[in-house]
Order: structure tokens, then sequence, then C-alpha cells
């Protein structure tokens, strides 16, 4: 018996996915726990048009990422710190302030725990942080110490 997924159940397949189960599994279990309904053909199309909203919902999505991508590697970002006589920054620079710093130079509201920085950023100059934007897709931002 085929059957539409409503949510995802183990060992067995994720929300909005048509599997093959045998009938009893599917009538005592799936159907009356309401992890399934039964593949109808008015059940199929509403899957089809489910899957296609998903999929422009997607496709804007992905636009607008690459759009803020393509803002944030216009141009390094500045970030102000105080420092002592040798040029060493008082503290660190941490994932916040850059997330401030884009907020204020870029326009972009990026949450801090999505940017991480390789190494601790203790002097005045040019460094690189990654920015994850969920699915696999990152980007490197470039970001520039200097002297307030």
């Amino acid at each position: 018996m085929q059957v539409i997924l409503i949510q995802d159940v183990d060992n067995l397949g994720g929300a909005n996915e048509l599997v093959t189960v045998k009938n009893g599994y599917a009538r005592n279990y799936l159907i009356p726990q309401k992890f399934a309904v039964e593949a109808s053909p008015s059940n199929l199309k509403q899957l089809n048009e489910k899957l296609k909203v998903k999929k422009k919902k997607e496709d804007k999505m992905l636009a607008e990422i690459n759009q803020v991508i393509a803002k944030l590697q216009e141009g390094a970002i500045k970030l102000g710190a105080k420092t002592g006589t040798s040029g060493k920054i008082f503290g660190s620079i941490t994932a916040l302030q850059i997330s401030r710093a884009i907020r204020e130079q870029k326009g972009y509201e990026i949450d801090r725990r999505k940017i991480s920085i390789p190494d601790d950023v203790k002097e005045l100059g040019q460094y690189k942080a990654s920015v994850d934007f969920g699915n696999g897709i990152t980007t490197e931002l470039d970001f520039e110490v200097v002297a307030e």
C-alpha cells in the first residue's frame, strides 16, 4: 500500500514523502496515529501542490541569500577597537561585534551564532570570518580591525 507521510517516521521516511508499506502497518498504525494518509489521487495532487509551494519558497530564499552574500563581499567591514601602545587590542573581537558592524554598515541582520571566526583576533589588521546561512551555504567575510 502506498501512503504519503505527514510527518517524519523513523526508519521509513520524511514528511511529504510517498512510501510503500504493508497494508496492516498502514491501516493499523500509520493512518490512525496521523503519521500518514492513503495515497489517493486527490492526496497525491495536494502533495504535488505542497511540493511546488515549498520549491518556490526555497528559490525565493536562495535568491535573497545570494543578494546578501553579494552585499557582504562588496568590501571589508571596519571594526573599531581600543588598543594599547603596542597595537594590541584590549580583549578580542567577537562574533557579536561583527554582527553589529554588519547591521550598521551593510544593513543586514545576521545572527551572531552564524558567524565563526577561525582564530582569535587580538591585533589590528585584516581578518576573515565565515558566515553560515544553513543548507550548506557559507561565505567568507572580510573585516578590518582599526584603532578607535
